[in-house]
């Protein structure tokens, strides 16, 4: 358990540690030639934007980790920390490798897969269910529990790197679904959450002011791979594993990249392409398309990301039949809210919203302003 003055503690050192880092990395990532390449498919042109973000990222937040151990607040957790440590270690160094030379999309698998299974041997697993009818408690058993926490690790993995369309996207979503998660492990008393929360929150506020629009410098996967793993291991803790409808928490709080990576799977689907094949219909494309600005695009998105944490956060207060009730409010909503976007639009069509949004880019002179190296030139999976 930790106290006010020492969650503060960690977020500082967290943040500052990537504020200052990320200059460095800028300069090394130019150097090494891990440079975002604009092509067609891409909003801005462009050259020579430093990739490897992620890499401030990454030591801010073992910085905070590192701050969280020696305040004594770490407690029976350290094997869990160093869990997620390894694993984000892992999909940074593969990032960082696809962000210089490329990568394919099944050896980026693979090793996803890998880190995810070192944190669910750790403990970051789904391994109770409550009924929702009668709200008795049950243990998983072992052949459900792996498949399941494995898609759900890998899944939000993939869904912060496929949203990963706009300068200060996906750092910014991240952050503020960090914050969401970690006060609803702080609510459930899962400290092992509460204490990787606040030192991914601190790295991603103090690498965000280099990110946002016009951004200096990318995530590149090294980033957007390394946000979605950590916030995929904090939605498992952060669970209250005997409420009602608990794991719609996480969910609700990872709503908009979620969404969006499930719409994406079924417009390829039914068009007939690999789920791998990358489109300019991602939501964030669709509201450059109507905000005409990427600045605009951006709080727009921080704007719904913020407003589905907040029913995330009022909802594990909720039980019973009022729950179901305050679900069926959301979902309508959702519904509505995502038709407003046209999300619903299947098809692939001429003019679509990237093309839309090259034209404000030339008019405006945002080409400045670019996609991260993740951004619709991206695939599902990498």
């Amino acid at each position: 358990m930790l106290d006010e003055p020492q969650a503060l503690a960690i977020v500082v050192a967290a943040a500052s540690t990537a504020a200052l880092l990320t200059p460095f990395v800028q300069r090394f990532a130019i150097s090494i030639g891990a440079v975002d390449r604009p092509n067609e498919r891409k909003v801005s042109h462009r050259e020579a934007m430093p990739l490897l973000g992620g890499l401030s990222v990454l030591v801010g937040c073992f910085v905070g980790l590192l701050a969280a151990y020696l305040l004594g607040v770490t407690g029976d957790s350290l094997v869990q920390i160093a869990a997620f440590a390894a694993g984000a270690s892992i999909l940074v160094l593969v990032g960082a490798w696809d962000d210089r030379f490329a990568m394919k999309a099944p050896p980026k698998l693979f090793f996803q897969i890998i880190a995810a299974a070192i944190a669910i041997q750790a403990g970051f697993k789904v391994d109770f269910f409550s009924d929702p009818i009668t709200s008795t408690t049950y243990e998983v058993p072992m052949w459900i529990l792996w498949p399941v926490s494995l898609v759900w690790i890998v899944g939000v993995t993939n869904a912060m790197n496929l949203i990963d369309g706009l300068d200060g996207l996906s750092s910014g979503i991240g952050a503020i679904i960090a914050l969401t998660l970690t006060i609803i492990c702080w609510q459930a008393g899962q400290w092992t959450g509460v204490v990787i929360g606040l030192a991914l929150f601190g790295a991603l506020i103090g690498y965000l002011p280099f990110n946002f629009p016009p951004a200096r410098i990318f995530l590149g996967d090294t980033g957007s791979l390394l946000i979605g793993f950590g916030l995929s291991l904090l939605a498992l803790e952060g669970y209250r594993k005997a409420a009602f409808l608990a794991f719609l928490v996480p969910i609700l709080a990872l709503a908009i990249p979620i969404l969006d990576t499930a719409l994406s799977i079924l417009r390829r689907l039914r068009n007939r392409r690999s789920v791998f094949d990358a489109d300019s219909l991602h939501m964030h494309h669709r509201l450059l398309h109507r905000e005409g600005s990427h600045r605009s695009a951006v709080l727009m998105l921080y704007f719904l990301t913020g407003c589905f944490c907040m029913i995330a956060i009022s909802f594990s207060q909720l039980d019973g039949w009022l729950a179901f009730a305050y679900l069926a409010a959301v979902v309508a909503v959702t519904i509505r809210l995502l038709r407003n976007l046209d999300a619903f639009s299947l098809d692939v069509q001429d003019g679509t919203p990237q093309d839309r949004a090259s034209d404000i880019a030339s008019e405006s002179g945002e080409g400045t302003a670019p996609l991260n190296k993740t951004a619709d030139g991206d695939e599902f999976g990498t």
